[in-house]
Order: C-alpha cells, then sequence, then structure tokens
C-alpha cells in the first residue's frame, strides 16, 4: 500500500486522507493542533450553495462546485449525523437598492422573485420591511464541525500532532499539502489568508428554517439555523491576517441580521469567532501536482467553498495520488497557472 503524508488536519485534508485510507493507502495526517480549532472549518456556517458562490466568480469554478453539490448526500450517509438539512435557502433583499443588487444574482442563477409577503408566507419572523426574496430549493447546509469530528474519528490513529515547516522533512511516496493560507508557505504559491469574523446566536429553536442570505442597505449576510436553536451569523471580509474580532465587524453584522429578522434580538450573543479563508489570487482552490517530480500534490485556496468542495476535491485529489492520472476537470486548477 502507498504511504500517504496529508499536510493540514482541516476539512480539505481530512476529506482526502479519508478517501483515500477507504482505497487502502497507508495515511499519516500532520496537523498542528488536532484537538483545536485553527482552521477555515470552525469558523464556517456550512452552507452548500453552489449557485451563490459561482455568481460572479473564476468562470471554471462553477463546473467544479456543482460536481462538489452533488457528492453531499453520499458523502455525510458514511459519516452519520453531522446536520445535513436540505430545507433550501431564502435569499432576502431589505431596501430597493438591496432588491435592484440582488435581482442579478436572482436572474444569474435563474430564481424566481418572490414579494415581501411571499418571503414571510415561507418564514413568518422575517421583518415586514423586507420587500423582496427569492427561494432556492436546492440549496442545503451541514454543520462543518460535526463533519470533522466525524472525520477525526474515522482516522483514529493516523493524525500526528506536528506542525510541518519544510516538505522534504516529511516521509511517504506521496505529500498532499492541504494547510489553507499556510500553504503559501509550504510551496510557494499564492495562497494568502482572509480574515471573516463570525458569530454565533443561541435561542429557541424555530425561529428560521431556512438558511437565509441577505442584504440589508448594503449590508450583506447570512444565517444558518441549527436543530439546536444555534444561529451561525456571517461573514466580514477583510484583507488581514489578525485573528482580533473587531467592533465594526460585530456591529456591522448584527445590524444587517436584526434589520432582516426582528426577532434575534432576544438571542444569546454565544460566539465571536475570526478564521481565515485561504485565497488565491482568482478566488479558486489549486489543485494539483506541484512541479515535476510529481510526489507533491496541493489541495489548497478553496477560499468561501472549502466546506461545498470538500467531497469532490477528496476523490479528484485521491485519483490523482493513486492513478496518477488527472481529471481534466483539474486542468483549470492546476499550480502551474500561478508559476
Amino acid at each position: 500500500m502507498s504511504r500517504v503524508a496529508v499536510v493540514g488536519g482541516g476539512i480539505i485534508g481530512l476529506s482526502i486522507a479519508a478517501e483515500l485510507l477507504r482505497r487502502g493507502a497507508d495515511v499519516t495526517v500532520y496537523d498542528p493542533a488536532p484537538d483545536g480549532a485553527d482552521g477555515a472549518w470552525h469558523v464556517a456556517a456550512g452552507m452548500l450553495a453552489p449557485g451563490g458562490e459561482s455568481a460572479f466568480e473564476y468562470p471554471h469554478l462553477t463546473r467544479l462546485l456543482e460536481a462538489g453539490h452533488e457528492l453531499w448526500p453520499e458523502f455525510v450517509a458514511g459519516l452519520g449525523d453531522v446536520g445535513y438539512d436540505r430545507a433550501g435557502t431564502l435569499s432576502l433583499a431589505l431596501t430597493a437598492d438591496d432588491v435592484a443588487e440582488a435581482a442579478r444574482e436572482w436572474k444569474h442563477q435563474k430564481l424566481t422573485p418572490l414579494t415581501g409577503s411571499q418571503v414571510r408566507d415561507l418564514e413568518p419572523g422575517i421583518s415586514p420591511r423586507v420587500r423582496a426574496g427569492a427561494f432556492a430549493a436546492e440549496e442545503h447546509q451541514v454543520d462543518p464541525r460535526r463533519v470533522v469530528a466525524a472525520l477525526r474519528e474515522r482516522l483514529t490513529g493516523r493524525v500526528v500532532t506536528r506542525r510541518v515547516a519544510d516538505l522534504s522533512d516529511v516521509e511517504g511516496d506521496a505529500v498532499v499539502v492541504a494547510a489553507g493560507h499556510h500553504t503559501g508557505g509550504l510551496t510557494g504559491l499564492p495562497v494568502r489568508p482572509v480574515k471573516g469574523q463570525v458569530l454565533r446566536l443561541r435561542g429557541e429553536p424555530g425561529l428560521l428554517r431556512h438558511v437565509i442570505d441577505g442584504a440589508a442597505d448594503g449590508r450583506h449576510v447570512y444565517l444558518v439555523p441549527r436543530a439546536d436553536g444555534e444561529i451561525v451569523v456571517g461573514a466580514t471580509q477583510e484583507e488581514r491576517g489578525d485573528r482580533q474580532p473587531t467592533a465594526g465587524g460585530v456591529h456591522d453584522l448584527l445590524r444587517a441580521a436584526l434589520d432582516l429578522v426582528p426577532g434575534l434580538a432576544d438571542h444569546e450573543l454565544s460566539e465571536v469567532t475570526v478564521g481565515h479563508r485561504p485565497g488565491t489570487p482568482d478566488n479558486a482552490p489549486i489543485l494539483g501536482f506541484l512541479d515535476d517530480d510529481r510526489r507533491v500534490v496541493v489541495a489548497a485556496g478553496h477560499f468561501r467553498n472549502g466546506i461545498l468542495l470538500a467531497p469532490i476535491t477528496a476523490r479528484l485529489i485521491a485519483d490523482l495520488v493513486v492513478t496518477g492520472s488527472a481529471d481534466p476537470i483539474l486542468d483549470a486548477f492546476a499550480p502551474g497557472r500561478f508559476r
């Protein structure tokens, strides 16, 4: 059996390692903090929304996002209860200007606009000030923290607490670098940290049934309800590498959330978290052999789409490691595009 080292214990690295293990590889995952929360997955809300994420991005990304979305039901079937929910997403626009801006995305996604009254028929807790919306029935959600916990359990005994500083120090027939925004320092590729602040509110379950993706007076916010009454509110997007929550970031998220769903004012503010998305110059992931020796494979730079793309990334990278041949879908995401 091949010996494969996976550098990075976030949702991408763990998904790849689990898939390689399933195929018979001898896998070791190197994670500097396997019992901690140092990863974008810990902050991510878990929206599985290929349409909303692909609207105005790297043109080749749409196909990959859709492929990733299709694999999620099969992926979660082997993980147990990880909060997978198919209720759909309500997109909301509070003001006339918000409606004008949102209409572009609704048209791109081929969604039928709804009046404010129609939106409130689906979610009675929505503010009467909301002017319009649209319903994306095919968009789902999952709890990334529970997914990572399930993957770690599957890989029991194969996760080593170690921070890798140089790939030449890693033993294995193949090395997969899935270290999030730390991938840049290990490979020389342009992967950077993009700061995001996320809030978690807690109250009685039932205020919201659907994921809310809304605009309130120019402020974008998403609200992701969990079955236990938690609601994830996010997220800021800042070109910074620090881990400090800010009053301004929290204020902007709460103001937009309360404008859209006033009942959230009674919820407990239970957590304020900061994380870093791994961004690339074109906001698309880097997937493929690092160089001509074909020992090192990169799977990083997923930006906002790490949760959605975890299953398809695991399958494509496992194929590459096991067979040495790349699926044609990877051509547009090869590391060589930045060389």
